[in-house]
């Protein structure tokens, strides 16, 4: 059994403590997230990844579905504050397509955040508590909220609760979207046939089209 440093295992008992320690808890688990599929993590490889035992982890986080929860909130909080810098830095008037082409841009080079957000239907609200889940959908509402009034300032024509119906919809198309534009090794070579180009998805472009199309619909509902 492998010894816990001590200096790196003591309990943490002041609320600044164990806010240290969740964080490195979380860094760890994203460090590993860029490194190796989900599936191949567990709160075992994490502890040791941080030189401790699973035991210290699940203090903090009562299964790893829970812990790439966090570790998913986190991810888009850091998305949500580069897609408002780059929509604050593009030139105004902004379009739906230049709109809708940031934001599926900025998603694109994040291919952590895309992938944990795929999974959470299927993946990551399994395994979980009831409480950790509301908590975790309840953070994610204000995540939401906060990009529809961010979208909404962009495009003034898009009343608050059509940004709001925006937002919502890009989920599912999203989590839908993701697994088919970033296939298996043995799909990605099935698909290099040349009679299966259809197959092929380009994810900001698709993602980006079809919000721009829901954008143009919604404009097209406010005006009505």
């Amino acid at each position: 059994m492998e010894s816990e440093p001590a200096a790196t295992f003591q309990r943490a008992r002041r609320p600044e403590q164990r806010e240290l320690r969740r964080q490195a808890i979380l860094d760890a688990a994203q460090q590993l997230l860029s490194e190796l599929p989900a599936a191949d993590i567990s709160l075992r490889e994490i502890a040791r990844r941080l030189g401790g035992s699973k035991s210290g982890i699940v203090r903090y986080y009562e299964t790893r579905e829970a812990l790439f929860l966090e570790v998913l909130q986190r991810a888009m909080r850091e998305w949500l504050d580069d897609l408002e810098h780059r929509l604050s830095a593009a030139a105004d008037p902004l379009t739906a397509r230049a709109v809708a082409g940031v934001w599926a841009t900025s998603l694109a080079e994040r291919p952590l955040l895309a992938e944990l957000w795929s999974m959470l239907p299927g993946v990551l609200e399994r395994n979980v508590s009831a409480e950790s889940i509301r908590e975790f959908k309840l953070a994610n509402r204000r995540t939401l909220l906060r990009l529809a009034e961010m979208i909404a300032a962009r495009l003034p024509g898009l009343s608050a609760s059509a940004a709001e119906e925006l937002v919502n919809a890009s989920v599912p198309l999203l989590v839908g979207l993701w697994p088919f534009a970033n296939p298996t090794p043995t799909v990605r070579a099935a698909i290099a046939d040349p009679r299966l180009t259809a197959s092929r998805i380009d994810f900001a472009q698709t993602f980006g089209r079809t919000l721009e199309m829901l954008i143009a619909g919604l404009l097209e509902l406010t005006r009505d």
